[in-house]
C-alpha cells in the first residue's frame, strides 16, 4: 500500500504576507510634510507691500536682521500679540504675529502715528 503524505490543510490570509508598506510610506510622507509646513510657518515672511517699501528705500535685510526680527516675533507670539510694531535700527515694521508676516516697513520719520496694533517691541 502506497501512502501519500499530504500536508495538513492550513488557511492563509493576505494579512499573513502583507507588511503594510503603504501605511509606513504614507506615515513617513506625512511626517515630512508636517516638518516642511512647520519650517514654512517658522520663517518670517515679507508681504509684497513690505518688499516694495524696502526696495524703494534701497534697504537690504541680511540673515542677522531676519534673526533679530524673528526672535522678536517669537517673543510677541508667546505673549499673545496679534499685530505689532517692531522698531529695529532706524526702521519700523508692522507685523502680523500669528502669520509671521511683515505687513509694511516704515522709516523713523513715518512713525508719528501708528494705529491698529496691540503691541510694540524695540529690538536692540
Amino acid at each position: 500500500m502506497e501512502s501519500s503524505r499530504v500536508a495538513p490543510s492550513m488557511k492563509y490570509s493576505i494579512d499573513d504576507y502583507s507588511t503594510d508598506y503603504s501605511t509606513k510610506k504614507l506615515d513617513k510622507q506625512s511626517e515630512q510634510f508636517k516638518s516642511l509646513v512647520q519650517l514654512e510657518q517658522a520663517q518670517l515672511k515679507l508681504s509684497n507691500h513690505a518688499q516694495k517699501r524696502l526696495s524703494q528705500r534701497a534697504i537690504q535685510l541680511d540673515a542677522e536682521d531676519y534673526r533679530q526680527l524673528d526672535s522678536a516675533v517669537l517673543e510677541l507670539a508667546q505673549k499673545g500679540s496679534k499685530d505689532s510694531l517692531l522698531v529695529y535700527k532706524d526702521l519700523g515694521f508692522i507685523t502680523n504675529i500669528p502669520n509671521r508676516t511683515v505687513i509694511t516697513a516704515l522709516s523713523m520719520a513715518e512713525l508719528h502715528t501708528v494705529t491698529n496694533i496691540d503691541s510694540a517691541k524695540f529690538i536692540q
